[in-house]
């Protein structure tokens, strides 16, 4: 084989392969709408504002599952606590996270709504040590 037909078949299978990775990224377009989305590691935006009694959607842009997990501590004593999966804690949520419960799949969302003004911080589980937190701020 010469030298030039053996490249052009590896460069012309190295962009195969490489066009079929796109399809592994979501783009987002076929994704639901929402406030908040999820990247690989990252929520985004990291710091949202929200006015009392109107609903804070997250929605997973990413192919990977992710959380939706208030720290226990970050939020005002007054209010409610909120994980995805429904959770009254952050140990449950953590403990039900091992089983697979709480997740948000690619292109799903998790809502929840805040009535209490304050500082909210949260995180993903699985991606908690990547860095992966937000803060939502709630104003009256």
């Amino acid at each position: 084989m010469n030298r030039r037909a053996f490249l052009a078949g590896v460069v012309g299978a190295a962009s195969a392969t490489v066009s079929g990775c796109t399809g592994l990224l979501n783009t987002g377009s076929n994704a639901p709408e929402g406030d908040i989305s999820m990247g690989s590691r990252s929520f985004n935006p990291r710091k949202f504002e929200v006015k009392t009694g109107v609903p804070v959607v997250w929605t997973n842009t990413d192919m990977r599952r992710h959380s939706v997990t208030a720290y226990e501590d970050g939020i005002p004593n007054e209010a409610e606590y909120f994980a995805s999966g429904g959770f009254d804690s952050e140990q449950a949520a953590r403990k039900a996270w091992q089983k697979g419960k709480g997740t948000i799949n690619p292109n799903t969302t998790f809502e929840h709504t805040f009535e209490v003004p304050g500082s909210y911080s949260y995180f993903c589980i699985p991606h908690e040590a990547a860095g992966m937190s937000g803060t939502v701020v709630v104003t009256e």
